[in-house]
């Protein structure tokens, strides 16, 4: 995946709201989501291919995702970022979900990615590009990218093109995103929707290979926590409601 937009403690109804598409290549075998695990119960999709995932939330309304990391440096990895997402929605905590990411970085090697964890307590922010680095979140209006979030990005050179693009998108995503006076967070999300799949902001992306290949919105609410998933990019693709939710 590598565009998220989220709110976090912006609205008292729902102190997680997630707006997120996810770039692949088109022939890589996925599943929609569903309950993934059983204790805690899990949603979430799945990579049929290496049976991790990108994103989903767990029945302690822990929320976690994860983005590619774009960077000059090589690096490897030995297991699949998706486990390393499965693992920390096993979590009962965004704090706990992060020391056992902590804790797998000390014994596996992973490619570069950028991972957020969420509850109603605390949003947190892990870069990986072969060093980790920890950040919290402040309540507010959130854009994660490949070459990183909130302003703060590093560009690599091979693909100085398109990060200077990504973080572009980025800014205007945030920009436009700002919570108005009064907002729901339904409302909030059909404007992350609608923009996320808006070709104008660059993160609906088609190519002959490669694509965004699905789109998710996930509310984490004091009401319960809903899930929509539109299975192909947003532009074209309705959302639907996920059965069988928490």
């Amino acid at each position: 995946m590598c565009t998220l937009v989220f709110a976090w403690q912006v609205s008292p109804d729902a102190p997680v709201v997630a707006a997120a598409n996810r770039d692949e290549l088109l022939d890589r075998p996925s599943e929609p989501p569903a309950v993934i695990e059983a204790e805690p119960r899990v949603v979430a999709p799945r990579d049929a291919e290496a049976g991790g995932t990108w994103i989903g939330y767990n029945e302690h309304d822990v929320f976690v995702a994860v983005t590619n990391r774009w960077t000059d440096r090589e690096v490897t990895g030995d297991r699949s970022r998706g486990l390393l997402v499965r693992d920390a929605l096993r979590q009962s905590s965004a704090e706990a979900a992060v020391r056992l990411v902590e804790r797998e970085l000390d014994e596996h090697t992973y490619e570069g990615f950028n991972l957020v964890v969420a509850d109603s307590t605390a949003a947190l922010y892990v870069e990986y590009d072969g060093a980790v680095r920890v950040h919290n979140f402040d309540p507010g209006v959130h854009v994660v990218v490949n070459v990183g979030a909130d302003g703060s990005y590093v560009v690599p050179a091979e693909r100085a093109e398109a990060g200077e693009r990504q973080a572009e998108s980025a800014d205007r995503l945030a920009a436009e995103l700002a919570v108005e006076p009064g907002e729901s967070s339904t409302d909030w999300l059909d404007r992350a929707a609608s923009l996320i799949g808006d070709h104008d902001y660059g993160v609906c992306i088609h190519r002959d290979r490669f694509g965004t290949r699905s789109s998710s919105l996930v509310t984490i609410g004091s009401e319960g926590s809903t899930y929509r998933f539109a299975d192909g990019p947003p532009c074209e693709t309705e959302y639907r409601r996920v059965e069988g939710q928490i």
